[in-house]
């Protein structure tokens, strides 16, 4: 016998079938047992009598259990329109018990976002029951899934880059990696596939994607974790409207898919300098209190950044990348490395409901302004070369024009599901102090190993 899930039933009137899933609730009464069977579908309710077979008296709440039984309509004045379920009720033949478990450290079938962090994380297998949660990681899925299907009716590739590359200078601190055929040297964790993507347009292959995941050495905040993963996209041959207006498509196409609804179409656009000044903020919402309470959608477009910004030492470093190309007019000044406070670069940032929702932009494709960029920040000639200089000879082999853009997955999903915080939108997130859920890293390594790597430990401040 198949296996039938829980949206599946209401269709099974009159059927014998056979259910897996877990005891959600039980009600005793008297020769009658209520038993709310779950799985990741929603909820059943099974109706056990003293003729059921199997431990029905024994079954507590997240017991693991196959049921055989028959599905009835509920009468007019018991049906549960919360659930999908809720027109049938399966009447139990047999109960099997496919594995006992303990209590649970939190009640699972409550709304678990009070519960103490470092213990949701702990059990965060036990968290991921609860139906906000089995809910929200559904609709990451589905939202992943229906942005990789539009891409690829649009002729897009999705393509791998590697996990293992070089420390270069992308805004955030790298994760290192020693290696243990090379002592003394690293490799550093992707903060995005930024250089990779850009050499896939050197190669020619003019549309790419990847549901790519990123590792930054950040501080940690509500929205901001040190994993993340994006909807990587790259496009040669590509003006900034272009890409404006893909995106938008892809964005309208996948909410109202799923069900929202977006405030305004086409997406207002902002310069950062209006942004500021209307909004005192480049990440605004556009929300009524009415829009937040329907759950609407407010995009909007910022473009027009600044390239640099001043560093604690007086300096330029760049605000987003410094692979953008500067706005047409601002060439010259990038060339000559004058003006520098008032360059422009042709970023954008897509946001939504107070947050950045993605960011790209127009790509350096001529190694020269690439170079001139780097100089800029103070780079030499040998520091350019150590950093960027693969990236130099690749494009002296015949760059086209491109430019992308990285959507977040989770700060999309925080806006979907109204969540305000990185980890409900996450299967296994990290703690607010950098710990891993249930593994519990970071953590010490074997001397062994230690030694294996070519590395003595000072743990800091000894």
């Amino acid at each position: 016998m198949n296996r039938i899930t829980t949206n599946k039933v209401a269709q099974l009137v009159d059927q014998e079938i056979e259910i897996n899933g877990w005891i959600h609730t039980r009600r005793d009464h008297g020769k009658i047992t209520f038993f709310d069977l779950r799985d990741r579908w929603g909820l059943l309710q099974v109706v056990a009598s003293d003729d059921t077979q199997g431990r029905v008296k024994d079954l507590r709440p997240e017991w693991v259990v196959k049921i055989k039984g028959k599905i009835v309509a509920r009468p007019e004045k018991l049906i549960n329109h919360n659930i999908p379920s809720g027109t049938v009720e399966l009447q139990a033949i047999e109960v099997e018990v496919l594995n006992e478990a303990k209590t649970p450290p939190f009640e699972i079938d409550k709304d678990t976002s009070g519960v103490e962090e470092e213990v949701r994380l702990k059990y965060r297998y036990l968290d991921l029951r609860s139906e906000r949660l089995t809910r929200n990681i559904t609709l990451r899925s589905q939202f992943v899934q229906k942005a990789r299907q539009f891409l690829f009716e649009r002729n897009f590739s999705e393509i791998e880059t590697p996990l293992l590359t070089k420390s270069t200078a992308e805004g955030s601190r790298d994760f290192v990696v020693p290696s243990r055929l090379q002592p003394g040297k690293f490799y550093a964790l992707p903060q995005s596939p930024q250089q990779y993507k850009q050499l896939l347009m050197v190669a020619g292959l003019d549309r790419y994607f990847q549901i790519a995941r990123a590792v930054r050495d950040e501080d940690l905040r509500a929205d901001r974790g040190f994993e993340h993963t994006q909807i990587d996209i790259e496009m040669s041959f590509v003006k900034q409207e272009d890409i404006l207006a893909l995106i938008e498509a892809m964005m309208i196409s996948v909410v109202e898919s799923m069900g929202y609804t977006i405030k305004e179409k086409p997406f207002p656009r902002f310069t950062y300098a209006q942004a500021m000044e209307k909004f005192g903020d480049d990440k605004f919402d556009l929300r009524s209190e009415e829009d937040k309470k329907n759950g609407v959608l407010a995009y909007a477009w910022v473009i027009d950044f600044p390239f640099f910004e001043k560093t604690d030492d007086g300096g330029w470093t760049f605000t987003h990348n410094p692979f953008s190309q500067p706005l047409p007019a601002f060439l010259d000044d990038l060339k000559a490395g004058r003006n520098v406070e008032n360059i422009l670069t042709s970023q954008y940032d897509l946001i939504c409901n107070g947050y950045e929702a993605g960011g790209g932009s127009i790509r350096a494709h001529d190694p020269e302004v690439l170079k001139s960029t780097y100089k800029v920040m103070g780079y030499n000639e040998q520091e350019i070369e150590d950093s960027v200089g693969h990236m130099l000879e690749a494009f002296s082999y015949g760059a086209p024009p491109h430019g992308g853009i990285a959507l977040g997955v989770e700060r999309n999903v925080m806006n979907l599901t109204g969540e305000s915080y990185l980890r409900e939108v996450q299967a296994f997130p990290m703690t607010s102090s950098g710990r891993t859920a249930i593994m519990d890293a970071p953590g010490e390594l074997s001397t062994k190993l230690l030694k294996e790597l070519g590395i003595n430990t000072n743990k800091k401040g000894k």
